[in-house]
């Protein structure tokens, strides 16, 4: 997920380069993320380039009901800016007139190296934690674990007898009387 943007940065401002984005690679730390597909919009602004357009990616999560790891699709729209960390002349080169070679970039902001090659990796790994679920599922009918054993209801139903808190055992009579229970 790397590019190389210096011929995008000679052109200046307001160029444009459109990608298709099909890669699959080893997982990512924290999210087991092995593939990203997408459509790409690069675009050459004053401090370096707009990365936008949509994105598909792969997550392996824990199910929040049965504890099993479950693939999940990520879809989101990339949305950012890599900021130039050295000036690039008309030419190719780096410029060194009159101002240091290495520009002054903010902390937590994406930037492009010092070969004008954009990382994708990064962005990629954190979109994909925000839009993971907060309570993701294996699948929309998830069973889940029995509360008393800890068997995976998704399997086979198991033994255990229903507990009932005896403090509500009266309201319960009221429903076998009435026939409802």
């Amino acid at each position: 997920m790397r590019f190389n943007v210096a011929q995008l940065l000679k052109e200046g401002i307001g160029a444009r380069r459109n990608y298709s984005l099909d890669e699959t690679f080893e997982p990512l730390p924290e999210i087991g993320t092995t593939r990203v597909r997408g459509e790409l919009t690069l675009t050459g602004i004053d401090k370096g380039i707009w990365v936008s357009g949509p994105v598909e990616t792969n997550a392996s999560i824990t199910c929040a009901r049965c504890l099993t790891l479950a693939e999940n699709p990520v879809r989101f729209r990339l949305n950012e800016e890599y900021l130039a960390t050295v000036e690039i002349d008309g030419d190719g080169s780096v410029s060194t007139q009159g101002s240091p070679d290495v520009l002054d970039v903010r902390a937590g902001t994406f930037t492009l190296d010092s070969q004008h090659t954009l990382d994708l990796t990064e962005a990629v790994r954190q979109y994909v934690i925000v839009n993971l679920p907060m309570k993701p599922l294996c699948h929309q009918n998830c069973a889940g674990l029995c509360s008393t054993c800890g068997a995976d209801l998704n399997n086979h139903p198991c033994d255990c007898s229903t507990y009932t808190d005896s403090k509500w055992s009266p309201l319960l009579d009221l429903l076998t009387a009435n026939g409802k229970g």
